[in-house]
């Protein structure tokens, strides 16, 4: 195989890559080689077609949504330069000229090329540039003036409820929630990103009072792309619109779905029931979470939203990308720009002036002006504190700094342990075991009808150890290996089979597959304990508050869930969390994956590992390649 990328070996080394996924590329690799040549493709452009295709298919494994040709030339040669630049032309033309290679138009001939290359120099696998175009053109059909643009005959409606909801500050600075909710009511299309604890979904619960008091039949639609994530939301909008008058509150949802779950799963893989075809019936639909999002899923979303419908995305632009194909909230939430009619508008609606980053007469806005708002201002943890401040530092790539704060710090909240072996240390396998011991005493209360199922969760929900790989020592299968074996030693149930089991009381489990049928969807957590009949059975939080049982042996694919991945831990947040870093630089451990696990904790953290190793992650952000930026400003981009 290293013979069939020899002149493009630098560019995107294969060592990361799993054998399956490099057995994979090539086999799609020299499928397009044969299709190219069986089409009388000139033979001296095979080798670089072969050689692109293979590495395209790498990228995409790797979520990159397509390929800078700059990327497929030798690390030695610079792009900018007059070298590279003719480089990729070259490479550019090669393409072009194997018959299988597409420039990308307004319409393409359905099934004639696998591969698409835009006028960036962006190569794409053809299903890729389909979902992006798509996406992009609901986009720009939705980023258009929701209401009239009289800001006054819209201030006189709910600026009432808005200057009770969001009263004037101390300090006299404006307040960047007033603003996002004002700048909401004004647009179809809303991206609020924001960190954890900057009032998202107090934003968006005085959003939806303000809808329903303008439009009181609004049909309201809460979405997340996990149901823990979805419970969360439902919980949070309940809290936060306490200020709500008890007639809003009251035309609020009462549930939040998994966005599979409300798209309808079908038997048939990649297909749902509401489509362009069938939209959802919505006329609001909340996304939270959105940051994982897939460039696939978010495709199919904006398909099946209806003409006139409203769309909310909340998310963090910081946080980690999505597990498949495409960054599509941070593409979105990129930059923030107003037009300066807009800005006019929110000073009169919000009562407060708005940044108007966009001049009059500085040419076409981008599609996506008046669209996007960052909240910057933490309630849960403020920059000086703990987890405030590391959170900080790690997005601004300050490891060092970080570092020497961890190793000198007193401060309750954040605690760090040096460990830089390949095993996980005897003091940090303590810690790990001690977070858990509130939980191992609450089982042993269940267990003895002492506590109920629900105060079960709320001990197993304090504490979360997260792991940013799957195997090795100090990955995912080990530790939860190991605290399995711990808890089941400490508890020495009798139903509990040992070795000739898994299953055991208070094992917890994540669903890593949706089944429909069964009600469970990936990332849902359960509990393993004993039924009413005594036989072990997992209980599940239900939609309608309560829990629900489903045997062993029916569940979907699961793991033991003592310990999750960073990636599986978005959408949750947990009292505490220990947070295990490997014993040697990654390129998963990314600074978007440091920080997503770090703000994961509400209150206290644990973050364990080398120095060295933290110090790494921080300087390394992750990138994704994408178009979506620039789909969204063909004027060709279709809906």
């Amino acid at each position: 195989m290293n013979a069939t990328v020899h002149s493009l070996g630098s560019a995107l080394p294969l060592a990361g890559e799993a054998p399956a996924q490099r057995d994979l590329a090539l086999g799609f690799a020299l499928h397009v080689e044969a299709w190219a040549r069986a089409d009388g493709a000139p033979a001296e452009v095979l080798p670089a077609l072969r050689d692109a295709a293979l590495r395209l298919t790498l990228a995409s494994a790797q979520g990159h949504v397509c390929l800078p040709l700059a990327a497929l030339i030798e690390e030695s040669e610079d792009p900018a330069a007059a070298g590279g630049v003719e480089a990729v032309a070259a490479l550019r033309m090669q393409l072009l000229a194997s018959s299988v290679v597409a420039a990308a138009a307004p319409a393409l001939p359905a099934g004639a090329h696998p591969l698409v290359l835009d006028g960036g120099d962006r190569l794409y696998l053809r299903r890729h540039f389909d979902l992006e175009s798509r996406l992009a053109g609901r986009l720009r059909a939705l980023a258009q003036p929701a209401l009239p643009a009289d800001a006054a005959a819209l201030r006189e409606r709910v600026g009432a409820l808005l200057d009770k909801l969001f009263p004037a500050r101390d300090d006299g600075l404006p307040d960047g929630q007033k603003l996002a909710v004002a700048q909401a009511l004004l647009s179809r299309l809303m991206v609020i990103s924001g960190g954890p604890g900057t009032g998202k979904t107090t934003t968006v619960a005085a959003l939806l009072g303000c809808l329903l008091t303008v439009e009181p039949a609004l049909r309201i639609a809460l979405a997340a792309p996990t149901g823990k994530a979805a419970a969360r939301m439902l919980e949070a909008l309940r809290a936060r619109a306490a200020g709500l008058p008890p007639r809003l509150r009251g035309k609020l949802p009462e549930a939040a779905h998994t966005v599979h779950r409300l798209l309808g799963v079908t038997p048939e893989p990649g297909r749902f029931r509401h489509h362009a075809g069938n939209p959802l019936a919505v006329d609001v639909l909340v996304v939270d979470e959105a940051s994982m999002l897939d460039l696939a899923l978010a495709a199919r979303l904006f398909d099946a939203v209806p003409p006139g419908a409203r769309v909310i995305l909340l998310g963090d632009k910081d946080q980690l990308a999505a597990v498949e194909a495409g960054a599509v909230f941070a593409d979105l939430s990129a930059r923030r720009l107003l037009r300066p009619a807009t800005a006019a508008a929110l000073a009169t609606l919000a009562g407060m002036a708005a940044e108007a980053p966009l001049a009059a007469g500085s040419g076409p806005a981008p599609a996506l002006a008046d669209c996007v708002a960052w909240l910057s201002e933490s309630r849960r943890f403020s920059r000086d504190s703990g987890i405030g401040r590391l959170a900080a530092d790690i997005n601004q790539g300050e490891g060092e700094r970080a570092l020497l704060w961890l190793r000198a710090n007193e401060d309750d909240a954040v605690h760090w342990l040096e460990d830089a072996a390949t095993q996980p240390a005897a003091a940090t396998l303590a810690r790990l075991e001690a977070g858990y011991v509130p939980y191992l005493e609450s089982l042993r209360r269940a267990l003895a009808g002492e506590a109920d199922v629900a105060a079960l969760f709320a001990a197993f929900d304090r504490f979360r150890v997260l792991a940013a790989l799957h195997e090795g020592p100090r990955g995912l299968a080990a530790l939860n290996a190991h605290l399995a074996r711990w808890l089941r030693a400490a508890l020495g149930h009798a139903q509990d089979r040992g070795a000739a089991s898994p299953w055991y009381p208070g094992r917890p489990v994540i669903v890593l597959r949706n089944d429909a049928l069964l009600g469970l969807y990936n990332g849902d957590v359960g509990l393993c304990l004993p039924d009413a009949d005594g036989a072990l059975a997992v209980f599940f939080p239900a939609a309608g508050g309560g829990f629900r049982s489903v045997a062993p042996l029916r569940l979907p694919a699961h793991d033991t869930a003592f310990v999750l991945t960073v990636h599986k831990s978005q959408g949750s947040e947990f009292e505490e969390v220990a947070l295990l870093l490997p014993a040697r630089p990654s390129p998963v451990l990314s600074r978007e994956l440091l920080y997503t696990g770090v703000t994961r904790a509400a209150r206290r953290l644990q973050l364990i590992g080398a120095g060295a190793v933290f110090a790494a992650a921080c300087a390394q952000p992750t990138r994704r390649w994408s178009g979506l930026a620039a789909r969204l400003e063909e004027q060709g981009a279709s809906c």
